[in-house]
């Protein structure tokens, strides 16, 4: 499986549920220092490859890197686009479980992200539960201790990298998968009962208050017209109708109780504004002790009083 001597037929050549990933980079930027997506594979759990495309770069290669990427110019003749490859990849990726090993790199070379629930990382499997005694232990070296065969020992391949992950996952599955937590399931919902989007929602709100605001403004505008009474018979006529049979109490100037007909008269007299404004004497603070008894300014100050003797 891992050297590709299996012939897989049927079912074998689909992907499945299980996919493993390995890329190959370039050295691009000063130097050759960075490192760019320039292959990416994916093989099924039968080791069927899935995917196995050249990418070009967006940047100038500084650096092929051929002694391990394996990687040529002439390989980049007939290369995909990076967003072209990007796209196929998480369109396979989706919903299924993702094998790798130490994947986080290819997937940020790849720009893109996987639930951690549907990600199986040999390199941090092997070393959880003490396959190998190192924290990172190489691909490489795990195929060796696992399986017995030697990889990497020129130029890399892609295709053999992930088809050994998916190896060594096999190997250990029934370990590795014991204590993982799948993704909860969504809920289906039973037709007709779709929940719109939060866009169509305030959409919906926005019209309904809408309407909303237009009923009033047409209920006050049908009572301001049942308000004004109409001179015409053919008013008068419809307004009995409405009334179901019952007399309809008047009020002088017409209109309902305890409605407002909004008609108002203005009388304007000439010449009585002015005449209507009397003259008020302004009051004056009346000097009652002048008029106390013994008159006059001669019969001496004012609240005294005399006594005849004898």
């Amino acid at each position: 499986m891992v050297l590709g001597q299996v012939e897989h037929t049927g079912s074998h050549t689909q992907p499945g549920k299980y996919l493993a990933l390995d890329c190959e980079m370039v050295g691009v930027g000063l130097e050759g220092a960075e490192s760019a997506l320039a292959r990416v594979s994916l093989v099924n759990y039968y080791g069927f490859v899935i995917l196995d495309a050249f990418v070009r770069p967006r940047e100038r290669v500084v650096d092929y890197r051929t002694e391990f990427s394996g990687i040529r110019p002439s390989d980049m003749v007939h290369a995909r686009t990076f967003n072209d490859v990007q796209k196929e990849v998480a369109d396979l990726l989706k919903d299924r479980i993702l094998v790798g090993h130490a994947v986080h790199n290819d997937m940020k070379a790849l720009l893109l992200s996987h639930p951690r629930p549907h990600t199986r990382d040999t390199q941090i499997l092997a070393h959880k539960h003490k396959v190998s005694r190192g924290r990172r232990p190489a691909l490489r070296h795990l195929t060796k201790q696992e399986l017995g065969l030697t990889i990497q020992g020129g130029e890399h391949s892609s295709v053999t990298d992930a088809r050994a992950t998916m190896a060594l996952f096999r190997l250990h599955r029934r370990t590795w998968e014991k204590n993982v937590r799948p993704l909860p399931q969504p809920h289906s919902k039973p037709q007709g009962s779709a929940t719109p989007p939060p866009a169509a929602r305030h959409k919906r709100s926005r019209s309904a208050m809408m309407s909303e605001s237009a009923d009033d403004e047409d209920e006050d505008r049908g009572e301001r017209e049942e308000a004004i009474p109409d001179a015409s018979p053919a008013a008068n006529h419809k307004g009995k109708k409405k009334g179901k049979g019952k007399e309809t109490e008047s009020f002088p100037g017409g209109g309902r109780r305890g409605v407002s007909s909004g008609l108002s008269t203005v009388v304007k007299r000439v010449g009585v504004a002015a005449s209507s404004k009397t003259k008020t004497k302004p009051k004056t603070k009346e000097k009652w002790w002048k008029d106390l008894g013994g008159g006059g300014a001669s019969s001496g100050s004012k609240g005294s009083f005399r006594m005849k003797v004898g």
